[in-house]
């Protein structure tokens, strides 16, 4: 039965070109490697869970040393006051609505100015400090601007790169070099890291965006990866982190209060982001897997299945684009990166702003006078 399955969902009718099999690829030429698929996935799963262990490492040792020079504190919010009725309520719902209030004044004699006051402390209890944000930033920028730095090395020689129609000359018989395995366990590890992590960090609007965003780049690298599609898998992971260090760079500038350079960063950010999401690779990279792939090795099951996964992200691209486009004219008309359309739970004082909850919540609106909380919580993550 496990057999059945596995040949299924392996079946060479969908995943290879016609007259290629896998035995085809199991045994190359003398001097030459071909991907395996076991051998990716046996070291990327393992290695996300180093990646999340280092990543801990990481923060404490060298994120928060960071933190505290740059004056970055740690934070500790005001508690609310110790309420069991409040607080059972507050379990399965961080935002009461108007009846639930009415009969909290009843059965509490408080009034109800103070019971939503109570509710605001004590969301803003459980939100993450700035130093906590800093350091995840600040590991986030890391992987991407090493990792951005890899791939250029050795893309830069790889004649791919400057003539994307050799991705399909002699496909799949195209021989697996260091560079690009390591580039892929890499990458792939880290999207497993972040996959698990999107549940304990800290909590965005666009969860479930950003869930179906790594889901359908885990997908796209494992797929190309077992179908030697590695030449266009790792120029689309190169170009998708072109961009992202500028904006944990613009984020880190943000936290430690330095504005004009988190502006600077965050338009230069939002120019690569266009240039390399919304140009490089819907018409250098999309248009090779669609077009140069069709005349040169002709259309196969799978095909159709790596282009909707890359279509899926560009769709999210234009969507995030939309979103990086309202926080960029923000900055050039107002002079400051003022307010983050994917912030937090909640605003950075006691005092909610109508935007920060993913939720309504009957609560009188202040206007938050901390401008420096425009990238609490990041427009877009890779």
């Amino acid at each position: 039965m496990t057999s059945f399955i596995s040949a299924w969902i392996w079946s060479e009718r969908f995943w290879l070109p016609e007259n290629v099999s896998w035995a085809d690829l199991e045994h190359p030429p003398a001097g030459v490697e071909y991907p395996k698929l076991g051998h990716v996935m046996l070291y990327a799963l393992p290695l996300a869970v180093g990646l999340l262990l280092l990543r801990r490492l990481f923060e404490r040792l060298v994120a928060k040393p960071c933190a505290h020079i740059l004056q970055i504190q740690e934070g500790v919010p005001r508690r609310a006051q110790s309420n069991a009725v409040l607080e059972r309520l507050y379990q399965s719902n961080a935002c009461p609505d108007r009846r639930q209030l009415e009969g909290l004044t009843k059965q509490l004699d408080w009034d109800e100015r103070k019971i939503q006051r109570w509710f605001r402390v004590r969301r803003n209890q459980d939100r993450p400090s700035m130093q906590t944000k800093f350091c995840e930033s600040m590991w986030r920028f890391t992987f991407y601007l090493v990792i951005f730095i890899y791939s250029i090395g050795y893309l830069w020689v790889s004649p791919w790169m400057w003539d994307v129609r050799q991705c399909w000359h002699n496909y799949p018989f195209q021989p697996l070099s260091p560079g690009q395995y390591t580039h892929y366990v890499a990458e792939l590890a880290f999207y497993w890291s972040l996959m698990f992590s999107q549940f304990t960090d800290i909590k965005r609007k666009d969860f479930v965006i950003m869930f179906v965003h790594h889901l359908a780049t885990i997908l796209l690298i494992t797929f190309s990866y077992g179908n030697n599609m590695i030449r266009a898998g790792s120029l689309v992971m190169c170009v998708h982190d072109a961009s992202d260090f500028f904006l944990e760079a613009a984020k880190l500038a943000n936290y430690a209060k330095y504005q004009k350079l988190c502006d600077v960063f965050f338009v230069v950010f939002s120019v690569v982001f266009f240039l390399t999401r919304l140009v490089i690779f819907p018409f250098w990279i999309v248009y090779s897997v669609l077009f140069d792939s069709w005349e040169i090795i002709g259309p196969y099951r799978a095909w159709w299945l790596l282009n909707g996964l890359l279509l899926v992200l560009q769709v999210l691209h234009i969507i995030w684009f939309y979103l990086i486009t309202r926080i960029a004219i923000k900055a050039i008309f107002k002079g400051k990166v003022s307010k983050d359309v994917r912030s937090d739970i909640e605003s950075s004082s006691d005092e909610e702003l109508s935007t920060s909850s993913s939720k309504k919540c009957p609560t009188p609106i202040v206007k938050d006078n901390n401008h420096t909380s425009g990238l609490n919580g990041g427009t877009y993550n890779h």
